[in-house]
């Protein structure tokens, strides 16, 4: 099990918390660490953007359960009533769902055993809860900031070597099909997790206006290696539902398809190196040329069985999406090759490439 940066900064803002809830000599300076525990956010950005709608939500939480203490007391149903009005409320007002959970142990602390001196008790149960907030507040903004190029960088190779890898084994007809079947819901799991990374780095602002351009490239460069990760795992899926289609095909249109996709995969997997530096050129114009007559034969070969009377329409139909797949990819594969040669021919002092070592 990894102990990310997230872990470390609750650790950190629990801690933080509890000494400025000791040092002000407020009591149960536990429950301070327990708001800050609910407020950590993943990303600097989200700190700033949910600490204003946390103090909303707390407060929202607060008044309704020292309105309802003095109004109705503390029974459990009155309790469990205030959080429900609570919730509806920040639901009403658009509040992030993330303050919900933070909203309703502020209401729970508050409305605990209430003393004679009600509002002074709830004032000092809610300053310790504040103290929780700003405590996560400081830790996010100040300790481990996340690096979600590193992140970013590893899981999408991670994801496309893993891709590549079954569908070539599907193409020699090597793949155990349980196991393959097995790694595929695990490949969507992943793509889903990458997707959330991309956005937690694409919406991470950077407050210096010399990186704020190079920032805007990455972005976009990002988002094409994930559509090209995208379009290989489309061509696998698509192999593997139509495979006894594909098998059923003329041997030289089998090879010409499995000859391309090798192809065109050492060229994803080159262009993903030389992101990271462990290449310094594009691929040679033999290559490309390869790539590019690859294509021609692949597509004259396909269209040819059009006419052939051994391959049904249907057959022949079936096969056209991993064909149509196929020259989709090579065309993200052009894109991203474009953007990344682009990215270190142009505005070499903004562009930085910040891929670290993978964390083990």
């Amino acid at each position: 099990m990894k102990l990310g940066a997230r872990i470390f900064k609750t650790g950190l803002a629990i801690i933080l918390s509890l000494y400025i809830a000791i040092w002000i000599g407020l009591e149960n300076p536990s429950y301070a660490a327990l708001a800050a525990t609910f407020a950590v956010q993943p990303s600097i950005h989200r700190s700033f953007q949910t600490i204003l709608e946390q103090i909303q939500a707390n407060i929202i939480g607060a008044v309704l359960a020292v309105i309802f203490v003095l109004t109705f007391g503390p029974d459990p149903f009155v309790v469990g009533l205030v959080t429900v009005i609570a919730i509806a409320i920040i639901i009403k007002l658009k509040l992030e769902a993330s303050t919900i959970p933070l909203a309703i142990v502020t209401i729970i602390i508050i409305m605990e055993s209430p003393v004679d001196n009600f509002i002074e008790f709830a004032s000092f149960r809610f300053l310790l809860i504040l103290i929780g907030v700003f405590s996560a507040f400081i830790v996010n903004l100040v300790f481990i900031p996340p690096r979600y190029e590193t992140k970013l960088y590893h899981q999408v190779v991670e994801y496309t070597e893993q891709t590549i890898q079954w569908t070539m084994l599907l193409l020699q007809r090597d793949a155990d099909h349980k196991a393959m079947r097995k790694d595929l819901s695990m490949l969507h799991e992943k793509m889903v997790k990458l997707e959330n990374l991309f956005l937690l780095y694409k919406e991470e602002r950077n407050y210096f206006i010399k990186n704020k351009y190079s920032k805007a490239r990455k972005v976009v460069l990002f988002k094409q290696m994930i559509l090209s990760s995208q379009k290989i795992s489309t061509i696998l899926k698509n192999i593997e539902r139509r495979e006894n289609e594909l098998f059923h095909m003329p041997e030289n249109l089998q090879d010409l398809i499995k000859d391309q996709l090798r192809r065109l995969t050492d060229y994803h997997n080159r262009i993903l190196l030389r992101y990271a530096g462990k290449v310094n050129s594009q691929p040679s114009p033999e290559v490309l040329e390869e790539i590019d007559e690859g294509k021609t034969n692949l597509m004259e070969s396909y269209l040819d069985l059009y006419e052939q009377a051994e391959i049904s329409k249907e057959e022949w139909l079936h096969l056209l999406p991993i064909i149509s797949h196929i020259m989709e990819y090579e065309e993200k594969l052009e894109h991203l090759d474009h953007l990344v040669d682009s990215f270190f021919t142009y505005h070499k002092k903004e562009n930085k490439v910040l891929v670290q070592k993978e964390e083990e």
